[in-house]
């Protein structure tokens, strides 16, 4: 939990958030809550599965556990 008026603290979530609300936007209209739950799903899975990060030899987040997860073992 972060503490109180500290937003080095939670500048990780405010980072995807920010992200989520340009990929997933980006002058699209949403027609329903539905599609919005799908788009926001669909978002969440590209932003951990298919987004090569730099920081990360340009693998995916989960690529990147996956491989050094193998090393340690």
């Amino acid at each position: 939990m972060s503490r109180k008026a500290t937003c080095a603290d939670n500048a990780s979530i405010e980072n995807f958030f920010g992200l989520l609300k340009q990929e997933m936007y980006c002058g699209k209209e949403l027609v329903s809550y539905e599609e919005l739950k799908r788009r926001i799903k669909e978002s969440i899975y590209w932003y951990n599965h298919e987004r090569s990060k730099e920081k990360l030899a340009r693998l995916s987040p989960v690529e990147y556990r996956t491989q050094s997860s193998q090393s340690a073992a």
